[in-house]
């Protein structure tokens, strides 16, 4: 049997094509022994394969680019092709494929977030047409293959054209393809002796009454037939660049974390069994997505502390948060549910989450509930499959809990022998001849459960066509069950964080260890895959927080505090000669040390700047001054004044206030010294136009300081980034098919966006935030098709709380971005939030999505009265307490008719959502002409 490939690709120069299929002639899916194709002409690639003729089964195969010039391999995107050989039907068979580029804007319909939800197929389609006999008759037959996700599930694809076959362009006699392989939707076709050019086009039919719904929009696809010397051949297409009759796909969605959810049945918090009632508006409303916070399990302390969901002990383990006590089991004692309940009452009345009394009452519900159902849960074969399958982390993160819990502290290198994990030790801890062994069971039960919980909200709101959007961190906590287990992944003498910005004017410092990128590499990134594959039982899009940490991450000194005292990793920093080739003699001590000056001192200190002076600081000159070697970084002040505002409580505020003053100090810097280098390269640091040490320098020194400084952070490392995000980033999203969504804000390297739109990853456009450092506003109608548009983020003031905060700028915002003369009103009324969320239910972006703040925002009537109450973080604050919730309950939610109906007509009228067949009855026969 004759196999003969061909490919229409343009490639670089260096460039080959080869191709890799599962049966030995192909390579049985080995990359070094896949087949080369020769090149014909004009970007035409052809390979003839001959196979037994005996053979029947399936062959699938891939593409890859072959870069000679360093043997790297450029795979194409998604799942291999198949075809379907039956021995002895077709001496010949044909295929004609086409690159599947990873950039292509359609790829993301191809995601799960579709094919398990919004185009999610729940039987079979029409499998033959009224004229199919079924019989094989001699000549040319065409297996039209045509991959397309973006159908609504009340469609059927169709292909008609100028031929008797395809129905001579009457759309009445189109042939419809089978569509059982959903998003494979494919119709062999006899053509019989028929030699020449064949026109077509594919088209939507209606499944219902098979009524035609629209050809797709573009020139007629033509195919040739050329004179063939076998009697029966086969000719595969394998078409990947169908454009939907109606265009781009664009979906909303609501964003708000499950904690925020208020319900009846919940315990005081929002729990996973409310994404139900959650999908049930969303659903009844017309949107497609609900996006949440980490929901990983954050107990370190046993305080509200733990409320931050980013966070988490564990990146697999889920939070007893969010568990719903009775569908666990009810307590037999009578008196203890009455209890419970008063309590829930209690908990429910609240306007905002008391975490550490929801927990306790959770945890101790938990601990009594296990004593009486353990035997039948642990006896459940759902449960037994479900251990097995994820004991690989379980083990570790009940021992963790368990040793937590017994040395009253997470931070594990004061757990004595335990202190370094050894999978041995780990394991004759956990095993079930341990006196503490219920002790480890009680976190085994409590995951399976929160594990069912979650997997039963998630298929829910996939039933209802929502999709479930999860949120990945970009760091772990040091005392968590990843760093314990394996430290050798992580810099645990580093602090990850972000550069200053708008929002925190001192940078950030989130306190999480950095990623040893080179280490993960080493076995493929096998922890962020296994994560990865855990969020995939769960959720069907996720967004990557501070998907810039993939290209570079901001690295803090374990000495500094705040954020602006770190610098990027990895990074090109600069030597002592380049300095110095570029004009600048480096003295040390003027740039790389504390710039300390008595005017200085009378500044930040006012009155108190002699006795801070005496007891932090020595002079080594006339009103110059060093820091005293034990006050020497920022760690150093921060414990010496935590223990003094310890034994004197009242003495915080004023303390605090030097504590201020002395940071500032610390970071009067321009250069750091790059770690490793002996004093023989640096890193300018940032911000540094704002502190004395540059305004006090001669205008020279500026000048070449601040070309280095615009160099070093907006040019120098853009090929060098870029090359570290391509190597970590496609195995993360290859991992699954979820949808990926980046949150690419802040100081945004050029290299960031063509790599996103390479990798087919979704950016977020945040209307105050816009990227163009040129214009305060960003306007959703720019935003690329391939984005998420929002007005805000849980880091933000809400819409209401940002406009009524700062008048000035939402005069600016009123005038320039709505296009309203006059003057603005001080308060955000009602249609001003209608009228930004309509920006941005009618921009470009594949996804529109609104905190629910937002959203209410519009209807005066279920509006909160202070909004700024309402938002969910201050980044300034990095001890924070999450814990806003809604005011409305998901009840009342569902019964605000107004409200709803409002929305629902927003975004139908919008084009946000899947249309109905209803909605696009169309004349067939004006639709033949028109398109044909």
């Amino acid at each position: 049997m004759l196999l003969n490939f061909h490919i229409h690709y343009a490639t670089q120069w260096g460039q080959r094509i080869f191709i890799s299929g599962n049966i030995p002639e192909l390579g049985s899916n080995d990359p070094h022994a896949a087949l080369p194709l020769p090149y014909l002409f004009d970007g035409h690639w052809d390979l003839q394969l001959e196979i037994p003729d005996d053979y029947s089964g399936t062959i699938s195969y891939n593409y890859f680019i072959l870069n000679e010039y360093d043997q790297s391999k450029e795979w194409e995107f998604g799942q291999p092709r198949e075809i379907l050989i039956e021995a002895g039907k077709y001496p010949c068979i044909k295929l004609t494929d086409f690159w599947r580029s990873k950039s292509d804007e359609q790829n993301a319909t191809l995601s799960s977030a579709f094919l398990s939800t919004l185009t999610r197929r729940t039987g079979p389609f029409q499998t033959k047409n009224k004229a199919d006999s079924g019989k094989i008759a001699l000549g040319r037959s065409v297996l039209f293959q045509l991959r397309a996700a973006n159908v609504p599930p009340d469609y059927s694809i169709a292909i008609c054209g100028n031929h008797p076959a395809l129905g001579s362009w009457n759309p009445a006699k189109a042939v419809i393809l089978e569509g059982d392989n959903f998003p494979v939707w494919k119709k062999e076709v006899q053509f019989e002796e028929f030699r020449g050019l064949i026109e077509y086009k594919f088209l939507f039919i209606d499944k219902s009454n098979g009524q035609l719904i629209a050809f797709e929009e573009r020139y007629n696809r033509k195919l040739v037939l050329y004179p063939s010397d076998q009697e029966t051949e086969l000719q595969i297409l394998n078409i990947d660049d169908f454009l939907s009759p109606l265009g781009n796909w664009k979906g909303s969605g609501v964003a708000l974390p499950v904690f925020s959810l208020r319900s009846e049945e919940g315990m005081g918090v929002g729990e996973f069994s409310d994404l139900k009632k959650l999908a049930d508006w969303a659903s009844d409303t017309r949107l497609n997505m609900i996006q949440i916070l980490p929901v990983n399990d954050t107990t370190s302390t046993k305080s509200w502390t733990d409320s931050y969901p980013y966070g988490a002990i564990s990146v697999f383990a889920l939070h007893p948060l969010y568990i719903r006590l009775e569908e666990v089991g009810i307590l037999a004692d009578e008196e203890l549910m009455a209890a419970y309940d008063q309590e829930r009452t209690r908990l429910n009345s609240l306007e905002e989450v008391d975490y550490e009394a929801v927990m306790k009452v959770k945890m101790a519900y938990l601990e009594q509930i296990f004593e009486q159902e353990k035997e039948s849960t642990f006896a459940d074969k759902n449960y037994q499959a479900w251990f097995e399958e994820n004991f690989d982390w379980l083990m570790p993160y009940a021992s963790f809990c368990v040793l937590r819990d017994s040395f009253g502290t997470a931070d594990f290198s004061k757990w004595g022998n335990f202190a370094d994990y050894t999978h041995e030790e780990i394991e004759k801890f956990s095993n079930p001849s341990q006196i503490h062994y219920d002790k480890i069971a009680f976190f085994y039960f409590v995951q399976y459960h929160l594990h069912v919980q979650l997997l039963e909200a998630s298929n829910y709101a996939r039933k209802r066509g929502i999709i479930l959007k999860g949120d990945i961190p970009i760091g772990i906590v040091r005392n968590s069950v990843d760093a314990w287990v394996a430290p050798e992944l992580y810099y645990m003498d580093k602090q990850a964080g972000a550069p200053p910005d708008g929002f925190a004017i001192e940078g950030q410092n989130w306190g999480f260890p950095t990623y040893n990128w080179e280490k993960m590499a080493e076995d493929n990134y096998a922890w962020w895959r296994s994560r990865m594959t855990q969020m995939a039982a769960y959720f069907d899009a996720y967004r990557i927080d501070h998907i810039l940490g993939f290209f570079r991450i901001w690295q803090i000194p374990e000495h500094a505090i705040q954020g602006l005292m770190g610098q990027f990793n990895p990074s090109l920093p600069f030597s002592i000669e380049e300095l110095q080739g570029r004009g600048l003699w480096f003295d040390y001590d003027r740039l790389s040390k504390p710039y300390i000056r008595w005017h200085m001192l009378e500044v930040f200190f006012e009155e108190h700047a002699a006795s801070v002076a005496e007891a932090f600081l020595d002079d080594f000159a006339y009103q110059c001054y060093n820091f005293k070697p034990e006050f020497d970084t920022q760690r150093k002040v921060k414990d010496y004044l935590d223990q003094k505002i310890a034994e004197d409580p009242q003495s915080e505020w004023f303390l605090n206030r030097i504590r201020k003053g002395l940071y500032a100090l610390h970071a009067e810097v321009l250069f750091f010294e790059a770690e490793g280098s002996h004093g023989r390269a640096f890193d300018p640091r940032i911000a540094l136009h704002h502190t004395y040490s540059f305004r006090e320098l001669e205008p020279q020194q500026q000048a070449i300081i601040n070309e280095l400084y615009i160099d070093y952070f907006y040019k120098r490392h853009d090929d060098f980034w870029k090359d570290q995000a391509l190597i970590k980033l496609p195995a993360l999203k290859e991992a699954t098919n979820m949808l990926v969504c980046g949150e690419d804000l802040g100081m945004v390297p050029d290299c960031v966006p063509d790599v996103m739109s390479q990798l087919g990853i979704l950016s977020l456009e945040i209307q105050r935030m816009p990227k163009d450092s040129k214009v305060e506003f960003f306007h959703p109608a720019d935003a690329p098709y391939l984005s998420v548009v929002s007005p805000s983020t849980h880091d933000m003031p809400t819409l209401r709380g940002w406009w009524e905060h700062d008048p000035a700028t939402s005069q600016k915002f009123y005038n320039q971005i709505m296009g309203r003369d006059g003057a603005a009103p001080f308060f955000c009324e009602p249609w001003i939030a209608q009228s930004i969320i309509e920006q941005h239910m009618y921009s470009p972006a594949m996804w529109a999505i609104f905190p629910i703040q937002d959203l209410m925002a519009m209807d005066g009537s279920i509006r909160r009265e202070n909004p700024f109450v309402e938002q969910i973080n201050v980044p300034a604050n990095p001890t924070h307490y999450w814990r806003y919730r809604m005011h409305l309950g998901l009840d009342q939610l569902m019964e605000s008719n107004g409200f709803n109906g409002k929305l629902k007509h927003m975004i139908l009228d919008s084009g946000r959502n899947l249309p109905k067949a209803e909605n696009m009855a169309m004349q067939g026969e004006e639709l033949a002409v028109k398109n044909a």
